[in-house]
């Protein structure tokens, strides 16, 4: 598929066909995709927590959504993934990195930071996903795990207090879905958001 048509019909999907798991070697493209995402000082300071399994994937909602359920009607399509990843940011490894000779910040303060760069990068890495998710026929979703169920989720899979998950990507091939409805907003044209040699 030509990268433009991967762009356009690359959105969030939230019903899955639960009868489809995705193919292990386009798994391992996603994975392989991710850790090609640029990271500053090439600290490629992310961890990615791979669930396949129906046990892994329902001990997830169940320590990751409000009330350990989630049956709302988006919920409920989400639910149907045969593939959840759970990218996250480790910011001492980003704080060590930069305090090397060639880099020299030895104080490891974020201070110096103008935005965090190990969420920006894990960003980024999520993005190839979904992007190579699209490449490959299938559809992602990438929504927060609410913050009062952090604790919950990283006692449920021993995720260490350096790792932050930056969100989660559902991974799967489409099924009939609902349009979210803050589509109706519409997309904003690129003359309303772009600024030209300055901003006013």
């Amino acid at each position: 598929m030509e990268f433009a048509e991967v762009v356009r019909r690359r959105r969030m999907v939230r019903n899955y066909d639960p009868d489809r798991p995705v193919p292990p070697e386009v798994l391992e493209r996603l994975l392989e995709h991710a850790v090609r995402a640029p990271s500053a000082g090439f600290s490629q300071g992310w961890g990615f927590l791979v669930l396949e399994s129906p046990e892994d994937r329902e001990r997830f909602w169940v320590a990751s959504t409000p009330e350990g359920g989630g049956m709302q009607r988006w919920l409920t399509g989400m639910r149907r993934a045969p593939l959840i990843v759970v990218p996250h940011a480790n910011r001492s490894v980003y704080l060590e990195r930069y305090a090397e000779p060639d880099k020299g910040w030895a104080d490891r303060s974020t201070d110096r930071w103008p935005v965090p760069y190990w969420f920006v990068d894990t960003g980024f890495a999520a993005l190839l996903m979904m992007l190579t998710a699209v490449d490959e026929g299938l559809g992602s979703c990438f929504f927060g795990i609410p913050p009062q169920r952090l604790e919950s989720y990283r006692e449920a899979f021993g995720v260490p207090e350096a790792y932050h998950p930056i969100g989660a990507l559902t991974v799967g091939y489409r099924a009939a879905d609902h349009r979210s409805p803050s589509l109706r907003r519409g997309r904003r044209p690129v003359d309303e958001v772009v600024r030209r040699g300055r901003w006013s």
